[in-house]
């Protein structure tokens, strides 16, 4: 369930976050009563997770070249179990993230709150689950806090602030057979993922179609999320509105 940690800055609980999500996987969502946590080596940025080219400098300066090299092995373990459900925060539809998120042309995105969000993980007892804005800074210059592992999934590089990201996060081994050569932090590479239960009826305000779906599309999200027992507001995106005159 959700926990607070000093590391993550949060933002107010009315806060305003954004979903968006192809229409296959928001019937995963609710199939299976829960949000996927994507595993956070496996985005596309292959910044994900790592320090930045000061961090890099001052451990060449300070640290012998085989300390040095366990701890790049380490944090490359870290970034296979830590796992990551990525939001937007913004008042408003955003038309970039339409088209940054979606695959299809089919796919809704999840209104809902800061508050609405970390109150949803009510059902998920097994793993804490964090949950903070993403800061921007500059990989060339800026370094990023020590301290906690958590710290280099909490920073990306000034070209993903367009993102404005508020990410949820977890930690999750799967549990392998116990055997002499494998790390403690072994992963099953077939592993991209975990599902987490969340209370969708919490966690959804309302629900936005794509704005290139026809208007059925609409009818058909309401009622498969009937059939589900989600009763939400489904409505158009305010960029296939037309103009006014």
């Amino acid at each position: 369930m959700y926990r607070q940690n000093p590391e993550f800055e949060e933002p107010s609980n009315e806060t305003i976050i954004w979903r968006y999500v192809d229409f296959t996987k928001f019937i995963s969502y609710l199939e299976k009563n829960a949000l996927f946590f994507v595993r956070s080596d496996q985005f596309p940025d292959k910044y994900e997770g790592k320090f930045t080219e000061a961090d890099a400098k001052r451990w060449e300066e300070r640290l012998q070249p085989k300390i040095k090299l366990n701890q790049m092995e380490i944090y490359d373990r870290i970034r296979k179990i830590v796992n990551i459900s990525s939001w937007h925060i913004n008042d408003n539809e955003s038309a970039a993230m339409w088209e940054i998120c979606l695959q299809s042309k089919e796919g809704v995105a999840i209104k809902s709150t800061f508050k609405r969000l970390k109150d949803s993980f009510l059902p998920h007892k097994e793993d804490d689950i964090f949950i903070g804005k993403v800061k921007y800074i500059d990989y060339s210059h800026d370094v990023i806090p020590k301290g906690n592992i958590f710290n280099p999934f909490l920073y990306k590089r000034k070209s993903f602030e367009h993102e404005r990201e508020l990410r949820a996060v977890l930690l999750k081994v799967m549990i392998q057979e116990e055997t002499v050569e494998k790390q403690v932090l072994y992963v099953d590479p077939k592993w991209f993922g975990v599902y987490v239960k969340t209370d969708l009826d919490i966690l959804i305000d309302s629900i936005v179609v794509s704005p290139s779906v026809p208007d059925w599309f609409i009818d058909l999200v309401t009622s498969i999320g009937k059939k589900y027992c989600l009763y939400k507001k489904v409505e158009s995106s305010e960029l296939s509105k037309e103009p006014p005159y």
